[in-house]
């Protein structure tokens, strides 16, 4: 492309998406604006070879692509940030993890500014797939959008509507049961631990679920969930929003917030095996998780 593209946002989706892409690429994470922070992510704009930015303003002016990949809850104060300075007929893909009246606010303020804003649902963990992770596009520019990114080598995109709000009503809905699930199956092997029983209640878990290994699975939704839970909570409160609006109930969605959100806040760095990470709940924040 001609002009440049941008990345409001630099974090694990951002980077995985930029490494490989041509020079132009510029970025700007709010992490620039902390003195504790600062360093660290200059020196990542210098390894992926990214032109990186103190401010949205040099990061957004100019650029014919903008993908925002900020936290769930900053979404709206990035949008309105980079309104103020988004080129015209410039394409703002808001790849956030928001439901759709987000979404649609999200638009509103983009469009009103002169962008076109493109609704877009990041489907599964970016590693390691990196751009050939699924991803649903809608809105009245998702047709452009989806060809824009195949020429960013986007190799899986997919239209699904030409409402904003489609895309991430899908990826909202999912992962009622994708997040869910994986507080339930830390729920069940915290629990399972601290009764002395985790062998014979996987072992039990497997035989009603041939073809499923339960101590793989809790031990993949134990390290997501420690990594990543306090983001993973703010995206569940965009679920339970988007599930209230529907008027279906959000009690599981809500439960699921909390869990996530106790182990997030623990602040571990995921060990590698299942009664490492359990041994590491435990040992730090055990009146916190139970």
């Amino acid at each position: 492309m001609e002009r440049p593209i941008t990345f409001i946002g630099f974090g694990e989706a951002a980077t995985t998406f930029a490494q490989g892409l041509a020079a132009g690429v510029r970025a700007y994470d709010c992490k620039t604006a902390a003195d504790v922070t600062r360093h660290a992510k200059l020196a990542e704009y210098e390894r992926l070879n990214v032109d990186g930015k103190l401010d949205n303003a040099a990061a957004t002016t100019g650029s014919a692509v903008v993908l925002s990949l900020v936290t769930a809850d900053c979404s709206l104060a990035a949008a309105s940030e980079t309104a103020a300075s988004i080129a015209p007929g410039a394409l703002f893909f808001d790849m956030n993890s928001v439901g759709p009246a987000t979404k649609v606010e999200t638009a509103a303020i983009i469009e009103q500014a002169g962008g076109r804003y493109v609704d877009a649902a990041i489907m599964a963990p970016v590693h390691p797939k990196a751009r050939a992770v699924p991803i649903l596009l809608s809105g009245a520019t998702a047709g452009n959008a989806a060809e824009t990114l195949s020429q960013l080598g986007f190799s899986d995109v997919r239209m699904v509507g030409e409402r904003v709000g489609q895309a991430s009503a899908i990826k909202m809905i999912r992962s009622v049961m994708v997040k869910g699930l994986e507080a339930l199956t830390t729920e069940m092997i915290l629990a399972a631990d601290a009764s002395g029983v985790t062998d014979e209640v996987i072992a039990s878990l497997n035989a009603s679920w041939p073809g499923t290994d339960w101590a793989v699975k809790a031990d993949y939704n134990l390290d997501r969930m420690m990594a990543h839970g306090l983001r993973r909570a703010a995206e569940m409160e965009e679920v339970a929003k988007t599930l209230d609006s529907l008027g279906t109930g959000a009690e599981m969605t809500r439960g699921a917030i909390k869990r996530q959100r106790v182990i997030g806040a623990l602040g571990l760095s995921p060990p590698d095996t299942l009664s490492a990470k359990v041994d590491a709940v435990f040992g730090r924040k055990k009146d916190q998780a139970a």
